[in-house]
Formats: C-alpha cells, sequence, structure tokens
C-alpha cells in the first residue's frame, strides 16, 4: 500500500474520535456526545483568524495583498498557534492561482546536510486529506540534491506537521491543492543558495505559495542558550531585542547577512536554514518581494536565568 500519514491529536486535551453506536437513549436530559477532533480544531482555528483579522484592521499598516509566502511558527498550538494565525490570515487571501504550498521545515529528529523528501503520497489531517504533489517531487528528486525521509523521521517531524492541518483549513476548498513537503537539512551557505536557486523558479509561479517553518530564539538552561544584553533590559526585553535584529535582517532580504548575524549571536532560530533558502530562493526569483513580520510573542517572559522560553513569529512576503 502507498504511506499515508495518519492525523495526530494537534490539541492537548482535545477528544480522541472513535466510532460511535447510535444510542437510542440519547437525550436532552444526559451530557451530549464530546465534539469530534475535527469540530474541536476548526473552532479553533477559525478564532485564531477571526482574532487576528481583528488586529490586523486596527493596525495602523495593513498589509493588502495576500502572501506569496510566509514565515509561520511550529510550536504546539497552544503555544503559538495564535501567532501563527497572522501569517495564515494572510495566505488565506492569496491569489486564485494557487494550488500548490511548498512546506519548508527544519529536522529535529535526524541529521542531513541536505533536503529531504516524503516517502508518503498523501498526508492526513483531521480536518482533510492533502496529497503530495508528485509531478513536482519527480522534478525535485531528477537533480539529484534530495535523499528521501524514513516513514519514522517524517511521521516525528512536526515542523511539517504543525502547518497541515492550518494549510488545509485555509486552503482546504481550492479544487487539486496538494502540498510539496521539503525537510531542510543542516546546509552550507553553498547548499543554502543552490536549494534557494533550485526551488526559485517554484517561487515565481503564480500556482505556487511557500510556508517556511520555524521558531525563534529558544531561550534558558535547557536549551543552551543563555544570552543576555542587560543593556536591552531584563531577560525578555533582551530576547526580543534579538530576535527582532533577526527578524529585520530577514525583511531586508540579505542572506549573507543573516548568516553573520547567526555567526556573531549565535540565535538558536530552529528553522534558520529553511528561512536561508527562502532568502536566497526570494533574491533569484526574478520577482521583487517584500517581507514584512506582522506579529511575535514569547511563550514565557522570562525574568530570571532560571526560566525559559521560546519565541515565535509571523512574516509574509508579497509583491512589491
Amino acid at each position: 500500500r502507498e504511506p499515508v500519514r495518519a492525523p495526530r491529536p494537534f490539541l492537548a486535551g482535545a477528544p480522541t474520535p472513535r466510532a460511535r453506536r447510535a444510542d437510542p437513549l440519547l437525550s436532552p436530559a444526559r451530557p451530549a456526545p464530546p465534539p469530534s477532533l475535527a469540530a474541536v480544531l476548526r473552532e479553533q482555528l477559525d478564532g485564531w483568524l477571526t482574532r487576528a483579522a481583528s488586529a490586523a484592521s486596527s493596525a495602523p499598516a495593513r498589509e493588502g495583498p495576500g502572501a506569496r509566502a510566509v514565515i509561520v511558527p511550529h510550536a504546539g498550538y497552544s503555544y503559538s498557534g495564535a501567532t501563527a494565525a497572522f501569517a495564515y490570515l494572510s495566505l488565506q487571501a492569496c491569489g486564485p492561482a494557487v494550488r500548490r504550498v511548498f512546506v519548508l521545515g527544519p529536522s529535529h529528529h535526524f541529521h542531513t546536510p541536505r533536503c529531504a523528501l516524503s516517502a508518503c503520497r498523501n498526508y492526513s489531517t483531521p480536518l482533510g486529506d492533502l496529497p503530495v504533489d508528485q509531478g513536482v517531487y519527480g522534478e525535485l528528486s531528477a537533480s539529484g540534491l534530495f535523499e528521501t525521509m524514513s516513514p519514522e523521521d517524517d511521521e516525528a517531524e512536526h515542523s511539517l506537521e504543525l502547518q497541515l492541518p492550518y494549510i488545509r483549513h485555509v486552503l482546504g476548498s481550492r479544487a487539486g491543492l496538494t502540498v510539496v513537503p521539503i525537510v531542510v537539512g543542516a546546509l552550507s551557505p553553498e547548499a543554502e543558495e543552490e536549494f534557494g536557486r533550485l526551488l526559485a523558479p517554484y517561487l515565481r509561479s503564480e500556482e505556487n505559495a511557500v510556508v517556511v517553518s520555524s521558531d525563534f530564539c529558544h531561550w534558558g538552561a535547557r536549551f543552551r542558550y543563555t544570552f543576555w544584553d542587560r543593556s536591552r533590559g531584563d531577560i525578555d526585553e533582551s530576547v526580543e531585542w534579538l530576535d527582532r535584529e533577526g527578524m529585520g535582517i530577514i525583511e531586508r532580504g540579505d542572506p549573507q547577512e543573516f548568516r553573520a548575524y547567526l555567526d556573531d549571536y549565535r540565535n538558536t532560530i530552529c528553522g534558520r536554514h529553511p528561512i536561508t533558502v527562502l532568502l536566497h530562493m526570494l533574491r533569484h526569483c526574478g520577482t521583487h518581494h517584500r517581507t514584512k513580520f506582522v506579529r511575535y510573542a514569547q511563550s514565557s517572559r522570562c525574568k530570571h536565568p532560571r526560566d525559559s522560553s521560546v519565541s515565535y513569529a509571523s512574516a509574509i512576503v508579497t509583491k512589491s
């Protein structure tokens, strides 16, 4: 049988779907059955998107056209789902021609100096299936630059997984929607540019959109990263300053400057390689784009060296 990625629970504490026998004795006096995982998830995503739309409409500089690419966090939805909504709100408004979404995420479970493709032909989510685009996969495989993930590594990689329900939710009504999942390994600067050049023509096509999956600073002893510039204030303020320095460089679109920033500060941006590949895609696609971060948050506000946090940021890339 063709391998199919099985659905997994996306919500802490969400009910697990199970077969239910019809109960003729069920009445208003008895408890109703719990909502399905799909219903709970759909309600949660809609709530975040609605709040993001309300915040965007009251912002001084509201973004206009839909996104060609987005940078989105990938922590559990209870942590980063609200931040991700600001990017997916723009992706929802992408051009009518978009029928394919490239999903670039870092590897958390296996090391590779290359990029990896999935062996699956279909990804299943609680909101419906997302077919993997076999035509594009064939083109990428023909380059000889990609390896194939094991099913176990594919199943474990949350940087891809956490994007799938949002993609299905905001774009699933489009006929023929497919995804192109790519795990981006620990690439050298030369390999980052090589993959960026290879993928740039896909960004040029109006049929494609790109989702880059990344959290930002992982701060604390448990992450082995405790940079604190006390001139910036408390730890959380130093972390935010550090993240916004990197976000500004990403907005300027310079992969070499981003690499220098990472070398200088060693900021623990887990999706640094996918982000840099995107910067090269933008540089080589032959079309002018504008990148803008529209939301920033931290899982907690660190005040003491024993504290820890992860930062989340959403950016949208539009044609300029």
